[in-house]
């Protein structure tokens, strides 16, 4: 896929193992499995990524340009030789800005709709349905 001339947008909406595997890697390189780790710690275990689900979504993102493969590893004393590094890419960082726009707009619409209780996320309490920006 040539990532370098698509848009963003035009991989949304991401599927939520890819989604929560870019926010794993927002803050620097992980393997597989503390990628798994991170992801059911920051979902208060709601979220697990079984090792067929986490590494057929790596194949995909590495293919899509999202991720890249470590080029450095760690110490070799201090890791196990076998296991890979991944860390997002320019184009996987700009994917995962625009999934998270496409997300917050989802949840103004549930909070105009009094669908989501509360009202601080996204700073948009007191919004009526008419006020929100159309679809783009």
């Amino acid at each position: 896929m040539a990532h370098d001339t698509q848009e963003p947008e035009a991989l949304l909406p991401l599927t939520p193992a890819v989604y929560h595997i870019l926010l794993a890697l927002a803050d620097g390189e992980r393997h597989g499995y503390s990628i798994m780790r991170e992801v059911e710690a920051y979902t208060g275990g709601q979220v697990r990524l079984g090792p067929t689900t986490l590494y057929r979504s790596i194949k995909q993102m590495l293919a899509a340009g999202l991720i890249v493969e470590a080029d450095e590893r760690p110490d070799p004393e201090l890791d196990d030789e076998r296991r890979r590094y991944y860390r997002l890419t320019t184009f996987g960082r700009q994917v995962a800005l625009a999934e998270t726009q496409r997300l917050s707009q989802l949840l103004a619409v549930a909070q105009a709709k009094r669908l989501a209780q509360d009202s601080s996320i996204g700073g948009i309490s007191g919004i009526l349905p008419g006020q929100l920006g159309g679809a783009r």
